[in-house]
Parts: C-alpha cells; structure tokens; sequence
C-alpha cells in the first residue's frame, strides 16, 4: 500500500452532467471508466434515467448521501481489494478511536438497538475475523492516543499498513482532527488526510470518514473545529467515500456529550451499545451507532447489492471556465477539481491586484451568487509539487482582480454576483498544475 502524493487514486472531472472515474495511474489527462483496476472493463450502467454524477455532501444531514455514483465509485474501490474482508473494518485514529469505549460493546451482550434494523450488520461484522479477534473489539494498530492523521502514514511499514494487512479491512473508520489543531496546520491536515484516503482507497479499503468533537477545553481550539471539519467534509466528497457528521450530533446535547475534560465523549452508566433514547445524550453511545449505521449503509450496497438508498441529488453545474464556470450555490461549498485538466489560460496576470506572478498555467473559474451580504473565508489545499493561487474577482478578468492569495482569503462581499479563480503558478517554466481541495464557508 502507498500513499499517493501528487496526483490522487481517483479525481472527479467534470463531464457535461455525468463524470468519469479518472485513473491518476493512467496516462494523465485521460479519462477512463474505472473497473477496480483494469483498463479494459466499462463501468456498470444504471438505470437509464439516472444521470451519474458525483454527489454533494450538504451540511444538513448526518450521513453523507449514498447515491448510485457513489455505490460506483464504492465498487470500484473494493474490487482492488479482492483479498480484504467485506465483514471486517479497521479503527484508524486517535484516543476518541483507541478507546474500550468506541465499538467494543458490539463484541458483547450488552447491546439494545431500540429496535433499530441492525441486527443484520451487528451479526456480520461479529462474524468477521480480524487476526484473531471482531472486528469491534480488535484493538487497532492504528489507533492511537495523540496522534495526528500524519503519524498514520508514518514508517515502513506505516501504522496503517500494519493494520491493513493484518487485519485484511474492506473498510476503515476514520477520525482524525482533535491532535491535529494543536499541531499541524489546516494546510497540512488536508494535505495529510488526503493521502490517507488515497493510501486506504488504493488498497482497495472504503474508509469512512468522521467529523470530529467540539473542543470545549479550550475556546481558541474550539474556534478552528469548524474549518477543520470543513476539510474533513472537502475530503469525503472529493474521493465519493461516506462520511459521518458527529459534531453536528453533538451539539445539541448538554455539554455536547462529553466528559469533564472537554475533549472525549462520555459513555452511558448502562454500556456504551444501549442506544435508548436516555442514553443517546452520551457522546461514545452517539457514535457508536453512527458508525453502526454507517457500515449498516456499506454491507446493504456493497455486501447485499442493495439499490442505492438516496437520490442523486444536485450536480455542481459549470466546466470551470469563464464562458461556463462552477457555481456555488450555497455554503459551506466543497469541491476537488484539477487545473491539469484544464484547457482555459485566458488569465495570466491579475493586474487589478497589482500582482506579477506569472498565473499563465491552467485556471478554473467559479461563480459564487450571495443573496446577502457575507463574510467569506475561501481556502485551497493543494499538495507536493502542485501549486495552485486564489483570486477574487469583481469579473472574470485579470483587472477584475480585488484580492489574491496563495491558501487563505477572508473577505466582506455584498449581495450579487463574484468570481473566484484558482489558477496556476508557473515556475522556470514549468506549469505546477494539478489536484486541488476548494473550501467556501460563510463566517459571523
């Protein structure tokens, strides 16, 4: 297993109203249906009034959309790992994913589902063998207490590797984010849960992404739960994989379900797989059956082949250009694109932001539509030798420029229309073009 640096397993490029799986082992630029590893097989067809496009992650519901693309792309995915078990997963993360308290009592007999319909998933998961144990109460070599989502990767073999191959996951749940504010930078937390998908989906494992707890040990920490959350979400939707929302479950319970400390989830005095109502104000109880959900949502589609449970929804519309750009229709809006892909290098020089960079590499254009006046932060994560700017704009022209930035724009904009431009440095020559994670949220 290898984590992928410069270019990713799978990137999402835009095709009309449906997309392609592009295969970054394939030559670039070259879209081809993605079978699960061979070039040579189509990807199945639905239903003929289906338009296939990937789906959008909206910041109102728990569970991330599980539409027919997105079973596609699952698919896709578990057939490169032909070898992995579709009744085990692996925990990957930190204290809050080491615990006794996260999944173990799945192992036992203490469990109430309220009459939940998950007796199912809870009987194939017990049934699986991950080196010797369940996969609930295996103890994971890749959680551990402290840990940033980097650590996951470190090593030859990494921890995650170690993980992989010795308990054979078909799928792994994943939360990192409470370390890494305190550590690392929103920067390098994208960067790094981004190869940690890329690692994971290249082995053929679906990981399941979840948002993490509110920092209520400290108010400055707590402040950067959102962004960091945010980046968790840009991440789920850019690969198609599921993602938990526990934060948003947390908040309206007292002391949003945690303990004294301010950081780990409380567990119910009944068990932490009681999930009555009285005990769902316990933060380990929440998300223990949110993840029980979550691999509930997996074992129907993947393992029962199972229709998809959720409508395609909205596509994002545009191609990116100036002509036909992407349009942001609401925030938080998250979106991966690639401006290797990109054939439109009609902005070189934003003169209207007195800048000289030379931006003569591929761009990709947004139009963002406010009803209201906004005050906006705008953030693209881009990784290794990519290198990709952010620029603000009144038109869609270098003199339309008002503000630019490398990761990071903060901005007061009132109601109509503005413009957004990622564009690439191009340096000795040399375009750094490539995959980048776009994140707009609206701030108090």
């Amino acid at each position: 297993m290898r984590a992928v640096v410069l270019s990713s397993l799978f990137v999402l490029a835009a095709c009309g109203d449906d997309a392609l799986l592009i295969d970054a082992r394939s030559d670039a630029g070259t879209a081809t249906p993605s079978d699960g590893g061979t070039s040579d097989a189509t990807v199945p067809v639905p239903d003929a009034e289906v338009s296939l496009h990937p789906a959008i992650y909206p910041a109102d519901r728990t569970h991330s959309p599980i539409s027919a693309y997105v079973v596609e792309n699952l698919r896709a995915v578990r057939a490169r790992g032909a070898d992995l078990r579709d009744d085990v997963f692996s925990k990957v993360g930190a204290s809050a994913t080491a615990s006794l308290s996260f999944l173990h009592c799945f192992a036992g007999d203490r469990v109430d589902l309220d009459g939940r319909d998950l007796d199912a998933t809870l009987t194939h998961f017990r049934g699986g063998d991950a080196d010797g144990t369940t996969p609930f109460d295996r103890d994971s070599a890749c959680a551990t207490p402290g840990w940033h989502a980097g650590r996951a990767l470190e090593g030859d073999p990494s921890a995650l590797e170690t993980e992989v191959e010795a308990a054979r996951p078909g799928f792994a749940v994943v939360m990192y984010g409470t370390n890494d504010i305190n550590i690392v930078s929103l920067e390098t937390y994208a960067s790094n849960l981004l190869d940690l998908a890329d690692a994971l989906l290249d082995r053929g494992v679906v990981p399941i992404f979840t948002t993490v707890m509110p920092r209520d040990d400290d108010p400055e920490a707590d402040a950067l739960v959102d962004d960091f959350n945010l980046v968790v979400r840009a991440v789920a939707q850019a690969r198609q994989v599921p993602m938990i929302d526990f934060h948003r479950e947390l908040l309206p319970l007292s002391d949003h379900g945690l303990g004294p400390d301010g950081i780990h989830p409380t567990t119910s005095p009944s068990g932490g797989c009681v999930l009555t109502d009285e005990s769902l104000v316990y933060g380990y109880n929440v998300r223990n059956l949110l993840t029980l959900e979550a691999l509930d949502r997996m074992r129907r589609v993947l393992v029962a082949d199972d229709a998809a449970p959720d409508a395609a929804g909205p596509a994002i519309e545009g191609e990116g250009t100036t002509s036909d750009p992407f349009v942001i229709e609401a925030l938080p809006f998250v979106h991966v694109q690639s401006t290797l892909f990109s054939e439109q290098r009609a902005l070189d020089r934003y003169d209207g932001c007195m800048a000289t960079q030379d931006e003569s590499g591929p761009e990709r254009l947004y139009r963002l539509e406010l009803d209201a006046p906004t005050n906006v932060v705008i953030r693209v994560h881009d990784r290794g030798s990519v290198d990709v700017d952010l620029h603000l704009l009144d038109a869609p022209t270098e003199a339309g420029c008002v503000a630019r930035a490398h990761q990071e724009l903060r901005a007061s904009l009132g109601a109509g229309t503005h413009w957004l431009a990622i564009d690439t440095f191009v340096s000795a020559g040399t375009e750094r073009a490539g995959e980048y994670l776009l994140t707009v949220a609206a701030e108090p």
